[in-house]
């Protein structure tokens, strides 16, 4: 299959992203055709600073090598060096009723959590995101939960294409991943852990071995002592046994027994020591390409070239099914 899927540049990856989305993304370069890019057009419906904001683009390509992307499995790009997704949004935009973008969930929460910069590419953002999957002929997307109303308006959009201009796209199937889908805040375990939330929430995935540590001791448990999975009435350590099974890809059983009678304190001591152990390598391999600017931004070019031509060739199609005059 021919998979795509982007995250956005600003904000250091955590460990919420790596077992939600790029951990699959690892796995999917090995079995499928796969396209990797870095949303730097959606990321700026968010004020920026442009020095900044180059920085983190290409500390973000960086820190997605460092965690095993390889480029010889996959294809990595930046999503404004193929200057096709914002031409098809534009088109797709003709099409999109206003009363589509209106339900969107997403929209209506980020409107409120930042009522003074309500501009329209936060309203459009999901148009664009359904440019990006349908520009290259994309089977299937990895996403998250919050994502999944988005790719059902991209399917809505190719088959509303599809029916006034003729078969051109393909309606993408969502790849959403079982487990670990949703890491939730390390001190409020009903809130998914976000880039964007205070430090002591959040494990980032370079962070030194000695902050891994004090924040998972410092991480909100439940009453009573038993280390035991239950969502429900015990959602703090039910959150790091999670991460605990996923990170030594050992079951929850199997996680449950080994700290059975043990209690939160050892259990906690061991999970900030397997974070420590495992994150380690890519922390080390983000150093050692932070020093090979060149070589990285080589990966881009050719990642952006071999877009460009998949783009080029749907775009070929589109403007002559929609109508745009040829001078050739």
């Amino acid at each position: 299959m021919r998979i795509l899927s982007g995250i956005q540049p600003t904000g250091e990856l955590h460990i919420g992203n790596y077992l939600g989305a790029v951990r699959q993304w690892l796995d999917l370069q090995t079995k499928h055709e796969c396209l990797f890019c870095v949303v730097d057009l959606h990321a700026l419906t968010q004020s920026q600073s442009p020095e900044e904001f180059r920085k983190a683009t290409l500390q973000k390509v960086i820190e997605l090598l460092a965690v095993g992307l390889n480029p010889e499995k996959c294809t990595l790009f930046i999503q404004s060096h193929v200057r096709e997704h914002t031409e098809l949004a534009w088109i797709l935009n003709t099409l999109t009723p206003m009363a589509e973008l209106e339900r969107m969930t997403q929209y209506k929460d980020k409107s409120q959590k930042n009522p003074e910069n309500i501009n329209a590419g936060l309203f459009d953002y999901p148009v664009l995101m359904a440019a990006d999957i349908l520009l290259y002929g994309t089977e299937a997307v990895p996403v998250g939960q919050d994502q999944t109303q988005h790719l059902e308006l991209t399917r809505t959009l190719a088959k509303k294409f599809n029916s006034k201009f003729g078969e051109t796209f393909k309606e993408p199937k969502t790849l959403l991943s079982t487990e670990g889908a949703k890491i939730m805040s390390l001190q409020n375990p009903a809130k998914k852990m976000s880039k964007s939330d205070p430090a002591n929430t959040v494990i980032g995935l370079f962070e030194e071995a000695d902050s891994i540590k004090g924040k998972i001791m410092a991480a909100v448990t439940d009453t009573g002592k038993e280390v035991k999975y239950d969502i429900k009435r015990k959602p703090g350590v039910s959150n790091l046994l999670i991460v605990y099974s996923l990170f030594s890809e050992q079951p929850m059983k199997t996680v449950e027994k080994r700290f059975k009678g043990k209690g939160y304190a050892s259990f906690k001591k061991s999970l900030g020591e397997l974070l420590a152990e495992k994150l380690a390598p890519m922390r080390l391999k983000k150093k050692e390409l932070e020093a090979r600017e060149v070589y990285v931004k080589e990966i881009l070019r050719q990642g952006a070239s071999h877009a460009r031509t998949l783009a080029q060739s749907t775009m070929e199609e589109v403007r002559e099914k929609i109508g745009l005059l040829n001078l050739n």
